[in-house]
């Protein structure tokens, strides 16, 4: 259903077709909001051990679990828990805390990756991993008030709550290039900067002229922030503002994101 009783024309769209970054549907994340308590530094530590070594005891090999060892798609255990949770602390977004490294804890670390300015894989290597205990919550360009905000650069959507970023999420926008529409003539899938506010909406699935479109938020003409099975590292979209499904349903759930709601794209 259309929110606001109008037409839409334009709007952009991801691919229709899964690709390779294809994620899975998720279920509706809970709607309470977490509380913002002030940004660490770094992650609580535990006591130290007081147990001694026997020193006849034979040398060990470094646990799967430390600091070196290479977290991706697929891995689980302690180590993917404990990356999780720090990611989640400082508000990357990725659902449930399971100890399973799948498509949604990879949106996660690539965000992050893209924070830091690292390369944007995804995969949760020494590098991405040791940024991580003296990382800090990613600040806002507008630390005031509710919004939210696209930084095209680093491809990254935050969702602000009274001037403290909430939750960051992998996005990808317009890639600049030219196409050519279905219905005749051409376009430039560019992502528009500005300020906006969410306009409209539609609580399910739109397939527009370009591609289809999961539960859109729409703050410039036909330009949305919406769900996709695709959301690459670059950007990829015909202008619209990509995020996976999962994310778009935890927008619609939390009501960070209801008609109204000031968009900042920079």
């Amino acid at each position: 259903m259309i929110a606001s009783g109008l037409t839409l024309t334009g709007a952009c769209g991801g691919p229709a077709a899964p690709s390779p970054d294809a994620l899975p549907p998720a279920a509706v994340p809970a709607t309470t909001l977490p509380t913002l308590a002030p940004p660490t530094s770094t992650p609580p530590s535990s006591a130290p051990s007081t147990a001694t070594p026997s020193p006849s005891a034979p040398p060990t090999s470094p646990p799967p679990d430390a600091a070196d060892a290479v977290l991706r798609l697929e891995s689980s255990g302690p180590a993917v828990q404990e990356l999780q949770q720090r990611l989640s602390d400082l508000g990357y977004w990725l659902g449930k805390i399971d100890g399973h490294y799948g498509q949604l804890t990879r949106q996660a670390v690539m965000a992050f990756q893209k924070a830091k300015g690292l390369d944007r894989d995804g995969v949760a290597g020494p590098d991405t991993r040791k940024e991580l205990p003296t990382a800090s919550r990613p600040t806002p360009r507008i630390a005031e008030g509710d919004h939210i905000e696209v930084d095209l650069k680093r491809q990254l959507l935050m969702v602000v709550r009274g001037g403290q970023v909430l939750w960051t999420l992998n996005t990808s926008t317009g890639n600049g290039e030219a196409y050519d529409r279905p219905s005749g003539g051409t376009g430039v899938a560019r992502t528009p900067r500005g300020d906006f506010e969410i306009e409209r909406q539609i609580n399910g699935v739109r397939e527009a002229e370009l591609g289809v479109l999961y539960r859109p938020k729409y703050f410039h003409g036909g330009i949305a922030v919406h769900g996709s099975g695709s959301i690459p590292a670059h950007p990829a979209s015909h202008g619209c503002v990509r995020v996976t499904n999962a994310a778009m349903d935890l927008l619609w759930a939390s009501d960070v994101a209801r008609v109204g709601t000031e968009v900042h794209v920079y």
